[in-house]
C-alpha cells in the first residue's frame, strides 16, 4: 500500500507549458505517473507532447477526471492556482513553487480550511510512492519500490540522500513525502506520521527535521503517545548561528526556541531514534528496522 497517491492518481498539471512545468511533467511522465491534463490560461485547446492543456482546472477535471494537481505556477499566482484546485474540487494539491508570500499562504491556509483538498507544500519536492506514482521534482531512479519504510522531510535534498542510504541498505519505501519548509504549509509531520500509521505496508517511518519552529517537537510528542511503529529521526542544522536563515524560509532560530538541540532532545525525550550524522543514517535504519 501507499499513501496520498498511487498508480491510480489522475493528474493535472498548473503550469504545465512553463519551462519547468514541462520539464518535470515530463520526468513524472516517464516514470510511469498518470497525466491527464495540464492547466494554463488563454492555452486551452493545445497539447503538451500528447497531453491535453485547458484554461481552468474545473474544465480539466470535466474532461479528464483528474483528482491530483501538481502546481508550477509562478510565486506571485502561484496561491490563487492552490486556492482554484482546491475550489474545483481537487483531492490532493502538490505545490512545487518556492517564494509564495507569506501573506499570499495565509489566505490559502484560511480558504482550505473550508475546502476538502490536502495541500503538500508550498516550496517541496513532493511526494513519491515508488514504482507507481511520481509527483514532483526528486530523481524516480533512486527509490526502491515495495516498502517497508515511510519518509517525510522538511528538506528536499536530504529526503534524496535519506532515500539513497535506504535503497543502499536494501531498504524499500512505501510513500516519500517532502513536506516543504516553508513557515506556512498544508500537511505537516503529524499528518504523514498518522497516514504512515495508519497504512499496513508501513513498518517504519523516518523522518528529517530542521531549525526553526516546533513542528519536530509537536511531531515527536504524537510519536509517543499515538505511534506503534519505530521511528528515526534527523535534525539538520545543528551548528546554525541564531537568527540567520538558513535555506528555507522557516529555518530560523528565533527568541531561544527552534535550536537542533532542543529538537533533538524531544525526539530522546519521545522516543524516536535519534541520527545525529547523517551519513549513517543507512546504518541505524538497518538496525532500528530490522
Amino acid at each position: 500500500m501507499s499513501i496520498f497517491v498511487n498508480k491510480d492518481t489522475r493528474l493535472v498539471v498548473q503550469g504545465i507549458t512553463g519551462r519547468e512545468g514541462m520539464f518535470h511533467t515530463q520526468q513524472c511522465v516517464i516514470y510511469g505517473t498518470n497525466v491527464v491534463a495540464g492547466v494554463t490560461p488563454g492555452k486551452a485547446g493545445q497539447k503538451m507532447d500528447d497531453i491535453p492543456v485547458f484554461n481552468t482546472v474545473k474544465d480539466a477535471i470535466a474532461s479528464t477526471g483528474a483528482n491530483c494537481s501538481m502546481i508550477f505556477v509562478p510565486p506571485p499566482f502561484a496561491g490563487d492556482a492552490i486556492m482554484e484546485a482546491a475550489d474545483a474540487g481537487i483531492d490532493l494539491i502538490i505545490a512545487i513553487t518556492e517564494g509564495i508570500p507569506i501573506m499570499d499562504m495565509m489566505k490559502v491556509k484560511n480558504f482550505l480550511g473550508t475546502k476538502s483538498s490536502r495541500l503538500i507544500g508550498p516550496n517541496c519536492p513532493g511526494i513519491i510512492t515508488p514504482g507507481e506514482c511520481k509527483i514532483g521534482i526528486m530523481p524516480g531512479p533512486m527509490h526502491k519500490p515495495g516498502g517497508p519504510i515511510g519518509v517525510l522531510s522538511r528538506s528536499g535534498t536530504l529526503t534524496y540522500e535519506v532515500v539513497h542510504q535506504l535503497t543502499l541498505q536494501g531498504i524499500g519505501q512505501t510513500t516519500c513525502i517532502g513536506i516543504g519548509g516553508d513557515p506556512i504549509n498544508g500537511t505537516n509531520f503529524i499528518d504523514v506520521l498518522d497516514a504512515f500509521e495508519k497504512d499496513d505496508e508501513t513498518k517504519g517511518v523516518v523522518m528529517v527535521g530542521e531549525i526553526g519552529g516546533t513542528a519536530e517537537e509537536e511531531a515527536a510528542e504524537f510519536v509517543k503517545n499515538n505511534m506503534s511503529k519505530p521511528v528515526v529521526g534527523f535534525i539538520a542544522g545543528l551548528t546554525a548561528p541564531p537568527g540567520r536563515r538558513m535555506g528555507h524560509a522557516g529555518a530560523i532560530i528565533s527568541g531561544g526556541t527552534g535550536t537542533a538541540g532542543a529538537k533533538i532532545d524531544a525526539f530522546n525525550a519521545c522516543g524516536v531514534h535519534v541520527c545525529k550524522n547523517l551519513g549513517t543514517l543507512g546504518e541505524i535504519c538497518t538496525e532500528v528496522f530490522k
